[in-house]
């Protein structure tokens, strides 16, 4: 079944024939008391309507289990929920700030070690020692857009018994699907992409393998971080558009991209596979298509105050994946936890814009950047 196909019809006849799934609002369920058991007890260990997003999830993944819960960063938190006192998970140094500072601030705490690596792509047995448990991976990185080789690094770190996490926010289900190259555990923040309209927080784990769904039930029910009911079932639906949305938002990026490396206003564009040839050819490799996130930087001596402010359509602020387009500046917004020692690292310059391009009318967009521009000047 096409990905277009599965988000629309996964759960058709789901119960009753319904069209649209019911929501199921109860936090409580009534158990045979010849037993102490039913279907359902209480909504944080499960409920039906999140059961229904959860079956959603897992098939466009291609996966045998899916999560669903309140926050990406809850689903990030539940995946590094399986390390244990003494253990080291590998991170490039340009991981989403979110996730930088639970592995800064949090984990250590926790007996657990991450160590942030300024090119995944340069990683060798020499980078694996006996601590080492897992290494979480961004392909494209937020907000570089660099590339990781799936494969090379499920063959490195499935060779030194470590576990391979990927956020896959960027891409989505849509445009890459990790588990099918050997991954073990996919996350998403289902906020973005799946959700698109930006209304509503979640966050999606997806995994083939059984252990690690039954650790992550558990971070379900022990940690309480789940997606309420009624976000689910928005979720449920909003998903069904989603190849759609991502079609016209590429589009558009695309089209953005050729028109500011030609602008001799904008001194750098990064996009995936924008680093070097290698790095776009493997994504060619792994994905199918580029997405629709960008960042750029505006030549000496323009006034980015004045740009950003001049602009119509891209709102200044954080998130991404909407039908609308937003734009952001990494260094003091997404990634503003990390220390300017650790965004220097990451490649995050002071200047950088990252923008993630919505549906909008591509010449409204190109005409509003190009006004900017000259606003800027």
């Amino acid at each position: 079944m096409h990905i277009q196909t599965a988000a629309v019809h996964t759960l058709r006849g789901f119960e009753h024939g319904a069209v649209v799934p019911p929501v199921h609002l109860a936090s409580t369920f009534e158990l045979d008391p010849a037993t102490d058991s039913g279907g359902y007890a209480y909504q944080r260990g499960a409920n039906p309507t999140r059961a229904q997003l959860e079956t959603v999830l897992a098939a466009l993944d291609g996966a045998e289990h899916g999560f669903a819960f309140a926050s990406g960063m809850a689903a990030t938190a539940a995946t590094l929920s399986t390390l244990v006192v003494g253990d080291e998970v590998l991170l490039p140094a340009s991981v989403y700030g979110g996730t930088y500072r639970l592995v800064d601030l949090v984990l250590p705490g926790r007996g657990v070690t991450g160590r942030f690596v300024d090119d995944l792509g340069t990683l060798t047995d020499e980078d694996f020692g006996p601590s080492t448990r897992a290494v979480f991976v961004e392909t494209p990185a937020n907000p570089t857009l660099r590339i990781t080789d799936l494969r090379r690094i499920v063959e490195l770190a499935h060779r030194h018994g470590a576990l391979v996490i990927v956020d896959n926010t960027f891409m989505s289900p849509v445009l890459q699907r990790p588990l099918e190259l050997g991954v073990d555990v996919v996350v998403q923040s289902a906020t973005k992409y799946l959700a698109g309209h930006s209304d509503l927080l979640a966050g999606a784990i997806t995994t083939n393998d059984d252990a690690l769904a039954e650790a992550f039930a558990l971070a379900q029910k022990a940690q309480g971080g789940v997606l309420a009911p009624q976000d689910s079932f928005r979720l449920i639906q909003s998903i069904k558009t989603l190849p759609l949305r991502l079609e016209r938002q590429q589009t558009n990026a695309e089209a953005i991209v050729a028109h500011l490396r030609d602008r001799a206003d904008v001194a750098q564009v990064w996009y995936p596979g924008s680093h070097s040839e290698e790095e776009a050819r493997i994504h060619a490799s792994q994905a199918a298509g580029m997405g629709a996130v960008l960042s750029f930087e505006l030549a000496g001596g323009l006034d980015r105050v004045a740009f950003l402010q001049a602009l119509r359509y891209p709102a200044y602020a954080v998130s991404l994946g909407g039908v609308e387009t937003l734009i952001c500046r990494p260094a003091t917004m997404t990634h503003e936890a990390m220390t300017d020692r650790a965004r220097v690292a990451a490649g995050i310059t002071p200047e950088m814009l990252r923008l993630s391009v919505g549906i909008e009318d591509l010449q409204d967009l190109l005409d509003d950047l190009d006004q900017a521009l000259a606003a800027a000047r």
